[in-house]
């Protein structure tokens, strides 16, 4: 019996992969994002409204100054009116800037009304005091045996007094022109008058008292200042005088004179005195 070969089986037919099935993946969460908040202007009429307000309340205090403090509140007060109504339609931020700014603004404004009110009483007070007040005494009312009174209330004029009348102002001093003195000649041959006045102080403070509060008038109504004199005896010149004092002293014009006439250096009103010395 023949043998046959030893053969190997045929391999067995290779398989077609097979795809892999996989698990079906959940579908990826996205998260939402969020836009960023737009952010708000602060409101510059709060800024400027706050700032105008400081200004004025620290100058409010100052005389004359104020008035522009007064100018100043007045304008940081609309701009904190405006600022606020911005912040309310939502404009712009910053309300407690703008509240701040009026309530200023607004102080400031009443503190330059009653320090003006306060400086306007004493300057009224002070020109009261500074104003002749009355007839202290009349030296021609004496040489006729009239009786005066020096507490009579005061003439409504204190021009054209005779010599010798002596005027109060309403500080206590006592002011009058004592005697004149005409034909006198200076270095120079120009005629010179001379007329002779006497402060007294009646009040409880130191008074000063001035040369050229006087005035020499001639008879076209021109007036003139004091002038040397060469030959000048017992000349008046400016000082203080303490309370219950007085002082006499001589004062001197060109030409020809014929009023003294006194008027203060500080002074807001009119009011003038004025002897006849002819």
């Amino acid at each position: 019996m023949d043998q046959q070969p030893y053969q190997q089986p045929p391999a067995p037919a290779p398989q077609a992969a097979q795809p892999q099935q996989t698990a079906p993946s959940a579908p990826a969460q996205t998260t939402p994002t969020q836009a960023a908040p737009t952010s708000i202007p602060t409101s510059a009429m709060g800024i400027v409204s706050l700032v105008l307000g400081i200004i004025a309340l620290l100058t409010s205090f100052l005389p004359i100054i104020n008035n522009l403090a007064a100018l100043l509140a007045f304008i940081g007060l609309i701009f904190g009116i405006v600022g606020l109504v911005q912040v309310a339609k939502g404009k712009r931020s910053g309300k407690g800037l703008g509240i701040a700014g009026i309530i200023v603004n607004v102080i400031a404004f009443i503190v330059v009304l009653g320090t003006q009110a306060l400086f306007s009483a004493a300057l009224d007070d002070a020109l009261s005091a500074n104003s002749p007040s009355g007839i202290a005494s009349s030296a021609s009312s004496s040489q006729s045996g009239e009786s005066t009174d020096s507490s009579a209330a005061a003439p409504a004029s204190f021009e054209d007094l005779p010599i010798g009348t002596p005027v109060e102002l309403g500080d206590g001093m006592v002011i009058q022109v004592d005697a004149v003195q005409t034909g006198l000649k200076n270095y120079n041959g120009a005629d010179v008058t001379g007329i002779t006045v006497t402060y007294t102080n009646n009040g409880t403070s130191s008074q000063s008292f001035n040369v050229y509060e006087w005035k020499g008038q001639d008879a076209q109504g021109a007036q003139r200042s004091t002038t040397y004199y060469s030959e000048a005896e017992n000349e008046l010149n400016s000082g203080s005088l303490a309370a219950g004092g007085s002082v006499t002293g001589n004062i001197y014009f060109d030409g020809t004179i014929s009023k003294a006439v006194y008027e203060q250096l500080v002074s807001f009103d009119d009011e003038v005195v004025s002897w006849v010395l002819a």
